[in-house]
């Protein structure tokens, strides 16, 4: 459970990139009442249509999406605008004008902010061209640095080398950050990798979290913490999978993948199995069913009084006990593992792939 906090209105200090499908909306939905205003999700868009934009109209009061349709043609549908929805508009460095626009005035209409999404695989150029670019931004969609909280994405960290090379490149990137007044800078990246089918069945699988490590490397610099929840960060990777049943379970620095094929053929027998195996296992909270919505379904499938559910559910009872995870970790009175304020530089005005997976308890150590 999330602890509670008094006083001043509280920050998001969770900002994951989602999939905007059914699942992972599901999992927004079913969060605990305290979490709202501690989390920030980025809904990340490959297609716009009405149920879409009413799973995001019912998500619950206090918790404010930001939307991304960058990867979606710039047709009248995806101005964010006409969805009379409240949200954030997510903008890239390359959008065209008419989008700018039309961002900012969404931005205007709701939140009055806007979330800059800087990839640091596609916007590459040195400081100077990156400081052009997003003046663009500010002009065409009328808004200020103030106004903007920076997303610096990562993409796909899914081995040790992966988290050595992003790491310099991020520094650079959070040092010239330091230029302008953002609202806020985060940290995201994605450790899942692109498939799990050709992991083992049967048992648990333990894979490292390295979007989980390369932040920690930099929350010295009180940059605040995103990922891709239990996706991967790889662009079109997350399709169809082979239907077996399957739990991606967040712990400490790792996550256990459970794909079950045993106990004959019937998917309800197999899939009480996992949950029995997974709740009995050292890393299922010791709140049980209480730690989140997707414990508490986890444990009815364990003792059979609901039925198996299917691909979108494990998805959805996965993603809700990460979030939870994540958000207890980040609030944790730990120097490790709780970063401290943004801070800008000195002229920085005072406002405004697939890697090889590990069995048992064996653990992979980024070098």
């Amino acid at each position: 459970m999330v602890p509670a906090h008094g006083g001043r209105a509280a920050e998001p200090v969770y900002r994951p990139i989602l999939v905007g499908r059914r699942g992972e909306l599901e999992a927004l939905a079913h969060l605990d009442g305290a979490a709202l205003p501690l989390l920030a999700p980025i809904l990340d868009l490959c297609t716009v249509d009405r149920c879409i934009v009413d799973l995001v109209s019912r998500l619950p009061a206090g918790l404010l999406p930001a939307v991304d349709v960058s990867t979606l043609p710039d047709v009248p549908e995806t101005e964010l605008v006409r969805w009379g929805v409240p949200l954030v508009p997510v903008i890239g460095l390359a959008e065209s004008d008419r989008r700018l626009v039309a961002h900012g005035v969404a931005a205007r209409a709701y939140a009055g902010r806007a979330v800059v999404r800087l990839r640091t695989g596609l916007d590459r150029a040195g400081s100077d061209a990156t400081t052009t670019a997003v003046e663009r931004v500010w002009r065409q969609a009328r808004l200020v640095p103030e106004q903007c909280d920076l997303l610096v994405d990562a993409g796909d960290v899914c081995c040790p080398a992966d988290v050595r090379l992003a790491e310099p490149r991020v520094r650079r990137l959070l040092e010239w950050a330091r230029r302008h007044a953002w609202r806020s800078v985060t940290l995201a990246a994605g450790g899942m990798p692109p498939t799990l089918s050709r992991l083992p069945t049967d048992e648990p699988v333990r894979l490292d979290r390295f979007d989980w490590q390369l932040w920690q490397r930099l929350a010295d610099l009180g940059v605040g913490y995103g990922d891709y929840g239990v996706g991967c960060a790889v662009p079109g990777s997350d399709g169809p999978g082979d239907r077996l049943p399957t739990l991606r379970y967040t712990a400490d620095g790792a996550w256990w993948i459970y794909r079950w094929s045993r106990r004959g053929g019937r998917g309800d027998e197999r899939f009480t199995d996992l949950c029995r195996t997974l709740v009995g296992a050292a890393h299922w909270p010791t709140a049980g069913a209480g730690f989140s919505w997707g414990d508490h379904e986890i444990l009815r499938r364990a003792r059979r009084v609901a039925g198996t559910g299917s691909p979108t559910n494990w998805v959805a009872w996965s993603t809700s006990h990460h979030l939870a995870h994540v958000l207890g970790a980040l609030l944790r009175p730990s120097r490790e593992q709780r970063p401290g304020p943004w801070r800008g530089g000195d002229d920085t005005p005072e406002r405004g792939r697939s890697g090889r997976p590990n069995r048992g308890g064996e653990t992979r150590r980024a070098g």
